[in-house]
């Protein structure tokens, strides 16, 4: 069985843990963009401490998705996985062995635990997205693009959960103190999902085994739980449910 659990999603900071549960449990830590300190104390409010997870995996190289993944794989050893773009863009070449590339379409087997990575168009080096599976279920995880291309959706086909970025609203966005540069960039095709852009991904993907469906990095100045909920309802019905990822508090614990 898998599950999941936003540690925080936003600009404040993401990271997101994926537990495959059985006989020997694996864990995987997507982003780790927190102080060390954070993170420990959100772990522990999950029932883990640092010790527990088996591996890093970091999507791009902004700050508030590298955050303290150097000082948490050297400190405990962890093996850590990003593309070599995301490796020279964050300066984290130096892991003392640690560091693992990935590659898009290249599968990162951690027994327990298979990941998928995926490019996506985000203003980054070289950003990938990921699924997770233990062989039964698949977890998705899209968060910071501007949009959606064919082969990430091939990638999130026959996913029974999806964590998905909910950045803006496009109305909010544009009435915004942001300036002018910063909501071209936002909004842009290299930038950050709208809420009408994430429902189409959801539409898209939809099917009658995605049963959960977490709205994630949404923009505090930018969005509102409301809104979000109301457009990503509207495509998922009553088939799915809809969580709202918190900027600080993440999720609960999702069984899939």
């Amino acid at each position: 069985m898998l599950r999941f659990k936003s540690l925080g999603s936003g600009s404040t900071g993401n990271a997101t843990l994926i537990e495959a549960t059985g006989l020997h449990s694996k864990r995987v830590l997507v982003d780790c963009g927190l102080g060390i300190r954070q993170l420990s104390a959100r772990l522990a409010e999950a029932g883990l401490a640092e010790t527990d997870i088996d591996a890093i995996f970091i999507t791009h190289e902004h700050s508030d998705h590298i955050g303290c993944a150097r000082q948490l794989a050297l400190r405990h050893r962890i093996p850590i996985w990003m593309s070599r773009g995301t490796c020279e863009g964050g300066g984290l070449t130096d892991l003392d062995g640690l560091l693992h590339i990935a590659r898009d379409g290249q599968a990162v087997d951690l027994g327990e635990l298979e990941l998928m990575p995926f490019t996506v168009p985000h203003d980054a080096r070289e950003p990938l997205q990921l699924t997770c599976t233990d062989g039964a279920t698949k977890i998705g995880l899209l968060t910071d693009l501007g949009h959606a291309t064919t082969h990430l959706l091939g990638h999130l086909a026959n996913c029974n959960a999806l964590l998905l970025e909910c950045n803006h609203d496009v109305d909010l966005l544009a009435q915004s103190a942001y300036p002018p540069f910063l909501k071209k960039r936002v909004a842009g095709l290299y930038g950050h999902l709208s809420n009408t852009a994430a429902a189409g991904i959801a539409r898209s993907v939809a099917h009658d085994g995605l049963k959960v469906l977490v709205a994630a990095h949404l923009s505090l100045q930018n969005n509102r739980p409301d809104l979000v909920r109301q457009v990503i309802a509207d495509v998922m019905g009553s088939r799915a449910e809809v969580v709202v990822a918190h900027a600080t508090e993440g999720t609960r614990w999702i069984a899939v």
